[in-house]
């Protein structure tokens, strides 16, 4: 080091407002050209030779203000023989080399550490390295801390603890297979710090061995935390591979902070997936239970294996299942970390997995339901069926919509896993639903219902405008908006509230129509247009609205006789506020048709995304209703309705689902699927025979045939995707009532998540692992939503415990069933009894902090052995 830039030094020291610099240069460096160095307004005081006292006396009473170099080419002398001691602890100490100086730049007090320094003189060798450990070290700072630091700075990590520094270093190391330890960690072992790293490793991890290395710590800490959270004895073929068990905690904590990481989560699964294969976790699974692994979240096979038994499960008690104990179950997977979208990773598999879980809980639901039926359906009319169908018996056509949709997204990976379930689910549903209600309705269709196409209480499909859109005119709305979707049957539109009433401030509310017969879509659209009345023309086709063809180009002709409009739902989204303001100004109606469902239902090609079209035509009509007709058009008042509803089945129809028409009958002008229309129609053995007078209010003497049950005359165009007879899915035809709240009933609409609170009044942590107890306060509605937190416990901001996620989702009024019960495991290291600790309750979409309590931590002594 030069004179200039010992001069700087000491001029930034006196910068940092030091008085007095105590120089001590027992190898007399600079002994000679001292005299020449730029002090500025500092004095240069050689004290060799010169009485303590009298330099004392000089720099404290004299030239109290005065900044001074106290200059010896000597060592440093005994604190006991040192008359200058206390100036010397309220001044400061320069060494004029260079670990001195880096010394001093990191601010250190312990003056030992510049031999360690010298160690590191290589990893100090570069400014930026320096510059970043200068952000992390600490004045009291140990040999062992720097050491840490410096790993930490190799590492890239802003937080220097051990754990944050082994996931960094493996996730980097490990670039090819478990082969290759690459650059990194030969910057570890080129800066001398290999060996304080495998100190750290047995100090934190208990890892102890002769010939260390990065692949066999990283396979004992992917093992031993798998041990640690199954809930039995590890195999004997893995327990060699497990670290020491007073360290299990810390693997534990280690790998979930690994886990949480959105930069190292990609290399998690993919070390991960590697020492499963290793260590052939998948053949020691079969020997464990089920409930012993399900908080383990180590390796994708265990997820993969958990789903495979509760299948099982589901399948060998599916006649008494619990439905609750397999949502529980899913729920947790769904929360842990191969299951969850949220991830990061490969999302794609993640979906799947999380498709799996979603479509066990759809089937368990399902068979919990066909269980409450018994033998079958016993109702004692018509009215009483309809009225079951839309309080109750719907649901199992979502059960089964859902179920499909989420074994869908695991076929689409190529999976197997759920192939038996499917068969037992088709089963229940096609096999046993639909033919038991089709039975049943039939009964009444026979008994007369098709000769009188009433029902008390509901509303036939024709009377829609006058009853519910004219109704609402003369109620002193100024504008109704009416919504056609085409196919959107019942159960859809149950999904369509739930989804307005849980994202919106909206009251969103249904009721059932009783469709028209045949439920197809000209002859439904037409009856949901304003009209004294239908006809049907010779040729059978179109449909007339008092003599106007209802086809779609006719549709604003007819409604314009009412101040009505009708237009097409892409177009209207699509227009600027302005421009839709605009178009709707002049009219008093204004129906909005949208047809996503029948337009890839209705298609042999397409008609396997039946139930994808669903889900799109749900989110579409949301939206269409709150961000388009109510925020941009200033719409009060929206009715969603349909044509008609639909028959859907994933598995593929044979002979056995179709009425065979040897030849059309005599008379017969339009035959399709699902329906026959013609005039002097004859009785049929194979189908119901029925007039649209009666079951449209429709002049023109057309007859109808429909087949019986849920069968076909044919399977042109597609044979999954039906309509136009008469089963319950096809003629409750829902009408969805939209008003946008306001003033307090708006507030009273505001959604939010459901609070969660910590139970007990003090908490105090004995033991390495810690259950607590949380509490959903209110239950799950359309206005209370779930809610998904990540959950530890903290000092400071850094986690000490695992990271569980877990929702809170129930429904259920019971306030033991909102409990739910967390484990924690606490990493190994000294905690001070006196100091408070935080158990933090963060949202896992916002990273917002929802709740913190303190904890005490106080491990007996003997967890420690």
């Amino acid at each position: 080091m030069n004179e200039d830039q010992v001069s700087t030094a000491l001029a930034r020291l006196f910068q940092e407002g030091h008085r007095i610099i105590f120089w001590n240069d027992p190898d007399r460096e600079f002994e000679e050209g001292i005299e020449l160095l730029d002090l500025g307004v500092a004095k240069l005081l050689k004290v060799d030779g010169l009485p303590q006292l009298e330099t004392k006396i000089r720099i404290e009473r004299q030239e109290p203000e005065q900044l001074f170099v106290l200059y010896s080419a000597a060592e440093v002398p005994d604190p006991a023989k040192d008359w200058l001691l206390d100036v010397r602890l309220y001044g400061r100490t320069f060494r004029a080399d260079r670990a001195s100086i880096l010394h001093g730049e990191l601010g250190l007090l312990d003056q030992t550490l510049r031999d360690h320094l010298k160690l590191r003189s290589k990893f100090l060798a570069n400014k930026d390295r320096v510059a970043r450990l200068q952000k992390l070290v600490h004045e009291m700072d140990r040999a062992s801390d720097i050491d840490r630091k410096m790993l930490a700075v190799i590492a890239r990590v802003e937080q220097p603890d051990v754990l944050n520094i082994v996931t960094a270093l493996m996730s980097a190391s490990f670039v090819v297979g478990l082969q290759s330890e690459a650059e990194l960690w030969n910057e570890v072992e080129k800066f001398g710090l290999a060996e304080p790293f495998w100190s750290f490793a047995k100090i934190e991890f208990g890892y102890d061995d002769p010939a260390p290395s990065l692949r066999s710590l990283l396979t004992r800490l992917f093992v031993t935390d798998f041990a640690h959270f199954a809930g039995s004895e590890v195999p004997a073929a893995l327990a060699h591979l497990c670290l020491p068990r007073n360290r299990w905690p810390n693997a534990g904590v280690c790998l979930a902070q690994w886990r949480d990481s959105h930069t190292r989560s990609e290399a998690f699964d993919r070390l991960s997936d590697l020492v499963a294969g290793l260590v052939g976790i998948e053949k020691w699974l079969p020997s464990m239970p089920m409930e012993s692994l399900l908080e383990v979240k180590t390796f994708e096979v265990v997820e993969k294996y958990v789903a495979a038994r509760l299948r099982d499960r589901i399948l060998e008690t599916k006649s008494a299942i619990k439905p609750a104990e397999v949502k529980a179950i899913a729920s947790r997977r769904q929360d842990g970390y191969w299951a969850d979208p949220e991830r990061g990773g490969d999302v794609s598999h993640r979906k799947a997995l999380h498709g799996v879980y979603e479509a066990l809980v759809a089937a368990a639901d399902l068979f919990d339901l066909r269980n409450k039926f018994g033998e079958g359906f016993v109702y004692s009319s018509a009215k009483d069926m309809f009225d079951a169908y839309a309080s109750e018996l719907w649901r199992f056509d979502r059960l089964y919509r859902d179920f499909i949709s989420a074994a869908d997204r695991t076929e689409a990976e190529g999976w197997d896993i759920l192939k038996e379930l499917k068969t037992a689910v088709e089963e229940c549903y096609v096999n046993w639903f639909l033919q038991k209600v089709s039975q049943k309705w039939g009964s009444f269709l026979d008994g007369g219902l098709l000769n009188d196409w009433k029902l008390d209480g509901v509303r036939n499909q024709q009377t829609f405008f006058d009853a519910k859109v004219a109704a609402a005119l003369e109620d002193s709305v100024k504008r109704v908006f009416v919504i056609v979707s085409d196919a959107f049957r019942y159960e859809a539109a149950k999904e369509l509230i739930d989804d307005l009433n849980g994202r919106f401030r909206v009251k969103a509310s249904i009721e059932p129509m009783l469709g028209v017969l045949p439920s197809y879509t000209a002859l439904g659209m037409a009856a949901l247009l304003p009209h004294a009345k239908l006809t049907y023309p010779a040729a059978g086709e179109p449909v007339l609205v008092d003599g106007v063809s209802s086809a779609a180009p006719n549709r604003t002709t007819i409604l314009g006789k009412r101040k009505g409009i009708a237009v097409k739902a892409d177009e209207i989204r699509e227009m600027k506020k302005e421009d839709g303001r605009e178009l709707v100004r002049p009219y008093e109606v204004v129906y909005i048709y949208h047809n996503v469902i029948d337009a890839r239902g209705d298609s042999a090609s397409t008609e396997g995304e039946t139930f994808e079209a669903v889900k799109q035509a749900v989110r579409e009509i949301a939206d269409l209703v709150k961000k388009t007709i109510i925020d941009k058009l200033n719409g009060a008042v929206v009715f969603v309705t349909a044509d008609h509803g639909f028959l859907f089945q994933d598995r593929r129809l044979d002979l056995t689902d179709k009425n065979v028409l040897k030849d059309r009958p005599v008379g017969t002008l339009v035959a399709k699927k699902r329906y026959l229309l013609g005039r002097d129609l004859p009785k049929s053995e194979v189908a119901y025979r029925g007039q649209t007078s009666v079951t449209a209010g429709a002049d023109g003497d057309m007859q109808f045939w429909i087949p019986k049950g849920n069968n076909r005359f044919h399977f042109v165009g597609g044979s999954r995707f039906v309509h136009g007879g008469a089963m319950l899915q096809e003629i409750v035809v829902p009408v969805v009532t939209v008003r946008e709240k306001e003033g307090s009933s708006r507030e009273r609409t505001r959604t939010t998540q459901v609070p969660v609170t910590v139970l007990g009044q003090t908490h105090k942590i004995t033991t390495n692992r810690w259950a607590v107890e949380l509490l959903q306060t209110e239950k799950v509605t359309d206005r209370r939503k779930a809610v998904t937190l990540d959950i530890a416990v903290y000092d400071g901001p850094t986690p000490i415990t695992n990271i569980e996620r877990m929702t809170f989702d129930s429904a259920s009024d019971v306030f033991e069933e909102r409990k739910r019960r967390v484990v924690l495991s606490l990493e190994q290291r000294t905690y001070d009894k006196k100091k408070p600790y935080y158990l933090v309750l963060r949202n896992a979409a916002s990273e917002a902090e929802e709740g913190r309590v303190e904890v005490s931590i106080n491990i007996a002594f003997m967890d420690e052995f």
